[in-house]
């Protein structure tokens, strides 16, 4: 098994703490793009020198086996709807504290860190550190957020949030002095700074001197209404939330600390994005990042992305571009100027199903929460014949759980109840009561009605299409008929919210290359996202407020098991309550995965430096192309 730090130590990221050379003096203009030399020619922007912290951070490339690059040029990509404009900041990975390329967690905006006894952390920002509109970044951007928002009933009406607290009790929060800000608890709070280095990062700072305007105890309420009647909201809190998205960056007034800014209000069917001329990192020659100027999303429809970005459309591409359009890729090679690479996705699977043990249908909801229905369905998935087919046998065929590179993987995590095996799976079914079948072969419920089970979609990705196709007639071996809903994501999500869906589809764990270090809060119920249990992750989301409670023992205990991770301070111990519920998942088959270890075409082109020619694709912990720190990819003049 090839460990993770393995894999990645070719590609590692030296961060350098340390002073700028004197070269980034007024009147150097040449470490900076053309674009801001002519604003700052014009009187429209203050020197480099007046725009960087005083001790960036330093991003050292040739330790990196990189070039140092040229500044200008726009990125184009294509996203399949406006929402996904969501993807630039996840791309962009500016955050307090970040993995790097080895998975550490290291200081990012902030110029370090230090943690006591697991429960108190002490933050220290950059002098002379500014958001994109200029004005400073300091200790009060945190104080406000904190007793403004976090603190307030009127905004949160439940109280401060769930990923805030432990054991019910939220932080203490201290300013030391302007640069210098501490989060106390009176237990461990082990999954802090993941949650700060995550793809998208809890908020602990707004722009306190841009949000003021939009909040009731800094403005007028003759004000405050007529923004809300702008702004089409119902009232200051709904107002204060749309101007303040940070990872919905729709807003292009709303300063930020990202490599690009907004400069787009939606409705549009293109998104431009503007380099940060305050930008913190620079390279180790001085040079401010990030190299490239603009960032420009053109809105297409996910099903001709690919063939778009084939012909040149895109000069980064791996949204909406799948295992089976690498043969297009790699013949468009010839024709167009374009570079085709594979990295190995993240995911726990490619696709999953889910049985929604929260569903409305009381006859389906029993089904689903007894094991022996999780168990018949997935040993009646032909894994092997998917793989062939649509993965042309490249990828493992497996369970919904970590991948090999993981330090926690276990083959027999992978290979639990994951083989195809229909004879068993008609046994478990008989067994549970549905034996009495249809003139047609097809299975009846207990109450008379064809056990047919629809499977809804958000209808964007054909690689769903296709596997759903092959799983149809493996669940047809079994007396089990499958049906496809498609709905728009919101729809599909509000919807399996509801109880409403009995089965969905998606992609598998976030993060299928974790450590012990990491949060196991996939694994356990912890939001309303999840699509096996909405209700009962709702019911910890919100503090015991909304949702309702698991009943059942194995889920219960595997509440029990990520509280106590929660609460610990030893790595072993971390790792001892990964296993146990990482087997009990393997076990439960709580979700039913297919594949992993896929290959995601990256499309790029060929102008494009810097990007990797391998590398490791998915949302945790990579924050997609994050880790690879696109603020250091260039592009060369026009070919």
């Amino acid at each position: 098994m090839i460990s993770r730090r393995r894999l990645l130590g070719m590609m590692a990221t030296a961060v350098l703490p340390m002073r700028l050379p004197a070269a980034t003096g007024s009147g150097t203009l040449s470490l900076e793009s053309e674009l801001l030399r002519k604003r700052v020619a014009a009187g429209k922007l203050p020197e480099l020198s007046q725009r960087l912290p005083r001790n960036p951070r330093v991003i050292d490339l040739g330790a990196m086996g990189r070039e140092a690059g040229q500044h200008g040029g726009t990125l184009r990509m294509l996203i399949g709807g406006q929402r996904d404009i969501r993807y630039v900041p996840i791309n962009g990975y500016s955050r307090l504290v970040g993995y790097n390329l080895q998975l550490d967690m290291v200081p990012d905006i902030l110029e370090s860190y230090t943690v006591e006894e697991g429960r108190r952390f002490t933050f220290h920002l950059r002098e002379g550190h500014k958001w994109s509109d200029g004005s400073d970044f300091t200790a009060e951007d945190f104080n406000y957020y904190w007793h403004d928002v976090i603190l307030n009933t009127q905004y949160l009406r439940g109280g401060p949030p769930v990923s805030l607290k432990v054991n019910g009790n939220v932080a203490r929060f201290e300013v030391l002095d302007p640069l210098t800000i501490r989060y106390t608890w009176d237990l461990p709070m082990p999954q802090f700074l993941p949650n700060l280095a995550s793809p998208i990062p809890l908020t602990l700072a707004l722009p306190s001197s841009y949000m003021r305007q939009f909040h009731a105890r800094y403005q007028t309420p003759e004000k405050l209404a007529e923004l809300v009647e702008q702004y089409r909201v119902d009232d200051w809190v709904g107002l204060h939330r749309k101007m303040s998205r940070q990872n919905r960056p729709e807003n292009p007034d709303l300063p930020t600390l990202e490599a690009w800014r907004p400069r787009t209000r939606p409705p549009a069917e293109q998104f431009v994005f503007e380099r940060n001329p305050y930008f913190h990192r620079v390279d180790e020659h001085g040079r401010q990042l990030p190299y490239i100027d603009r960032m420009v999303l053109n809105v297409s429809t996910s099903d001709i992305i690919a063939a778009k970005a084939a012909t040149g459309e895109s000069d980064l591409q791996a949204s909406a571009v799948d295992l089976p359009d690498y043969t297009l890729m790699k013949e468009a090679e010839s024709r167009f100027p374009i570079k085709v690479s594979l990295w190995k996705r993240t995911r726990g699977s490619s696709v999953v199903l889910f049985p929604n043990l929260n569903c409305k249908d009381k006859v389906w909801r029993k089904l689903f929460q007894d094991v022996r229905m999780r168990r018949a369905l997935s040993l009646a998935i032909n894994r092997r014949e998917i793989n062939q087919v649509i993965y042309y046998g490249l990828a493992n065929e497996s369970a919904n759980t970590v991948l090999p590179e993981s330090p926690l993987y276990k083959p027999e995590y992978a290979r639990a109840w994951s083989s195809h095996e229909p004879l068993h799976a008609n046994r478990l079914l008989d067994i549970l009561g549905l034996d009495k079948r249809h003139a047609n072969g097809m299975r009846l419920l207990p109450d008379g009605r064809l056990a047919n089970i629809t499977v809804e979609s958000s209808g964007e990705s054909t690689l769903e299409t296709d596997v759903l196709e092959l799983i149809r007639d493996h669940f047809r071996e079994i007396g089990i008929a499958l049906f496809v809903r498609t709905s728009q994501r919101d729809i599909f999500r509000s919807r399996i919210m509801g109880g409403d869906v009995m089965m969905s589809v998606w992609q598998g764990l976030d993060n299928g290359l974790p450590a012990a270090d990491m949060s196991p809060n996939e694994l356990a119920p912890s939001s309303s996202d999840q699509l096996q249990w909405p209700s009962w992750g709702l019911y910890y989301m919100s503090g015991h407020t909304q949702g309702k409670p698991s009943e059942l023992f194995h889920v219960q205990l595997l509440s029990a098991l990520r509280d106590e991770w929660m609460l610990s301070t030893r790595t072993e111990d971390r790792v001892r309550i990964w296993e146990r519920m990482l087997a009990i998942h393997a076990d439960q088959v709580y979700t039913i995965g297919t594949i992993n270890s896929t290959l995601q075409p990256v499309v790029r082109s060929a102008r494009l430096h810097n990007l990797p020619e391998k590398g490791l694709f998915g949302f945790q912990p990579t924050s997609y192309f994050g880790v690879y720190m696109p603020d250091t990819f260039w592009l060369d003049k026009e070919i």
